[in-house]
């Protein structure tokens, strides 16, 4: 940049700035990445899991997690999952939990037609506390489709954060979707949590 001094007609001291301009030829240009994760061949591989969600800051939905998501789940900087379902993790899951130094809290429950009966009370009340734990944070909440155990939990942790019930059963059936289940053992369930 130069600063060219110059009298104006009227007598006043004036500045001028006279900024030099570089010529870029675009051509020569390489663009930036578009993003900054990890790249399979030419192409992007971040598929989420089945019903994949953010429930709040820190705090992720989903259904059960397999290698095809491992890229998608390594850009949320997992430090911990909660599994509700009882079946053990593949070695290629196991492998992936190991190698990020992600722990996994398994609360086994046993699927029921009806989302919200023989879910033990103490193992919600247990999974909670992981939940609300910030250390535990980023998080990942699953169970076999991401629908009625996890719907069950995140309505759980929704009636700690002041939901109106209206507005947990509305999500709740959001991910449930055509397999929704309403009954009145929902709001029993919830009223004694």
């Amino acid at each position: 940049m130069t600063i060219d001094h110059t009298s104006a007609a009227n007598g006043d001291d004036t500045i001028y700035k006279t900024i030099e301009v570089a010529v870029i030829d675009r051509r020569e240009l390489i663009p930036p990445p578009v993003f900054p994760f990890p790249v399979v061949g030419d192409e992007l591989n971040l598929i989420p899991p089945l019903n994949f969600a953010m429930v709040d800051n820190g705090i992720f939905r989903s259904g059960f997690p397999d290698s095809p998501n491992f890229s998608f789940l390594q850009t949320l900087g997992l430090r911990s999952i909660i599994c509700l379902c009882p079946e053990p993790y593949t070695e290629a899951t196991t492998e992936f939990l190991k190698d990020g130094g992600i722990r996994l809290y398994q609360f086994g429950i046993e699927s029921y037609k009806e989302p919200f009966v023989n879910i033990p009370q103490d193992t919600i009340r247990e999974a909670l506390q992981v939940v609300l734990d910030v250390k535990n944070h980023p998080i990942l909440i699953h169970c076999k489709r991401g629908k009625h155990r996890t719907g069950c939990l995140v309505g759980c942790l929704r009636k700690l954060q002041q939901w109106c019930l209206t507005s947990i059963f509305d999500e709740y059936q959001r991910f449930a979707a055509a397999k929704a289940r309403v009954s009145d053992q929902r709001r029993d369930f919830l009223a004694l949590l």
